[in-house]
């Protein structure tokens, strides 16, 4: 059984993790505000375009691959393929579903994502899931027909909030199959490249030249935005274990449902609050789990 006191300087190491986390989900609130006001002008697909292009740019200043060849290897380039695929997808149906959701929405649908992890880890990993995470997870799902309320409740393109959360656990669960083979480095390079191939084609039918200075900024900001909030979250997670870094990410909640409030006038029902209670206490209460001596070992919940 590790220590539970860590020592003065993994303490300092865990603060250090912590506020990379926090800065680390302001840039995802950034970057879904901006792509929700970009939507409103541009064509979906443009937006996503401006997303992988700019990280793609962003990942070759950073990574520099021509002076390390050996970063462009991947050990298993297949999956890399499909890691990225998974991203472009839950990036589409993410700003897909934003054109017509509050960002307060969106946001309380997509937590179901680490509910999700939990769910295909047991037949994806081969990890062991007891009935009380059964349970957590089935409450998570309920509170997400309480945001949505099926049939009276708010736009159909839940729908692609959830798809989006789907591709976002896939997404998570290949990120951790590549972990034993490829470096952090490596996988992050090839995150944008199946997304930028695949949207590079077909948004030359829906291209429209941004008509003001502000739109243009905003194109360039959500790669830059996407780029800076991933590497912040890998950079969190050498400074500390992902059981503690993981319910700062829930502040993003808040930050969406402010970001909501203050650009677009949004304010948040008394449904979309409760459903969104439900989802992260059940995220909370699977995260408890996952702690030693929680019903996990610490080695396992290091590689979450």
């Amino acid at each position: 059984m590790p220590d539970v006191h860590p020592s003065p300087a993994d303490a300092r190491a865990r603060l250090v993790g912590i506020a990379l986390i926090c800065l680390a989900v302001v840039c995802f609130t950034l970057l879904d505000t901006t792509a929700k006001w970009l939507g409103m002008r541009l064509d979906t697909l443009q937006v996503v375009w401006a997303r992988f292009a700019g990280h793609f740019v962003l990942s070759l200043i950073a990574l520099r691959p021509w002076r390390n060849a050996r970063l462009l290897r991947a050990r298993r380039p297949g999956l890399q393929l499909i890691r990225s695929a998974l991203l472009l997808g839950a990036t589409t149906f993410n700003f897909t579903a934003l054109r017509f959701l509050q960002l307060d929405q969106a946001s309380a649908i997509m937590f179901t994502a680490p509910l999700l992890v939990a769910a295909l880890s047991g037949p994806m990993l081969g990890e062991r899931i007891d009935g009380r995470r059964w349970l957590a997870i089935g409450c998570g799902f309920a509170g997400v027909l309480v945001v949505t309320r099926p049939g009276g409740g708010i736009h159909p393109a839940a729908a692609f909030s959830l798809l989006a959360a789907s591709c976002t656990a896939l997404y998570s669960i290949t990120t951790r199959m590549l972990a034993p083979s490829d470096s952090s480095e490596t996988t992050a390079f090839y995150s944008s490249v199946a997304g930028l191939v695949a949207a590079s084609v077909p948004v030359v039918w829906v291209w429209a030249s941004p008509q003001d200075g502000l739109t243009l900024a905003g194109l360039a900001a959500v790669g830059a935005f996407g780029w800076i909030g991933h590497w912040l979250l890998i950079v969190a997670h050498r400074y500390a274990p992902a059981p503690v870094l993981a319910p700062f990410s829930y502040a993003q909640m808040l930050w969406m449902t402010l970001a909501g409030l203050v650009v677009f006038g949004d304010r948040p029902d008394r449904w979309t609050l409760a459903g969104a209670a439900i989802v992260i206490l059940s995220g909370l209460y699977l995260l408890v789990r996952e702690r030693p001596g929680g019903g996990r070992s610490e080695k396992t919940a290091r590689s979450l």
